[in-house]
């Protein structure tokens, strides 16, 4: 059984036991949980597929650790001018959950 589930304003496809990376929630706490709404519920072939939500499915989700992203680098680059150094990094922060259950 898995589910499309959506946290603000991105979907993810998860199952029950999954550990999923959703973008920075700072209102959660760490071991707390969160339910999520259900766009969609599939189980082998019986698929629900909300208008937008599946009514009566929800997803509760456990709070596992707030972590921080692999560093990037983004630069510019203009021949002749001189602008090779100007580098800047970006981590992203993120919010690791663990999906405890997926009841329809």
């Amino acid at each position: 059984m898995y589910a499309v589930i959506q946290d603000r304003n991105r979907q993810y496809r998860a199952t029950q036991g999954a550990k999923l990376t959703l973008d920075r929630n700072e209102e959660a706490a760490i071991g707390s949980t969160i339910e999520l709404p259900v766009l969609l519920l599939a189980d082998g072939e019986n698929v629900k597929v909300g208008a937008p939500f599946v009514v009566g499915a929800k997803a509760t989700v456990k709070v596992l650790s707030h972590t921080l992203g692999e560093k990037i680098t983004v630069g510019k680059f203009k021949r002749r001018k001189h602008q090779t150094n100007r580098r800047k990094g970006f981590r992203h922060c993120h919010t690791t959950v663990e999906v405890v259950t997926i009841s329809a």
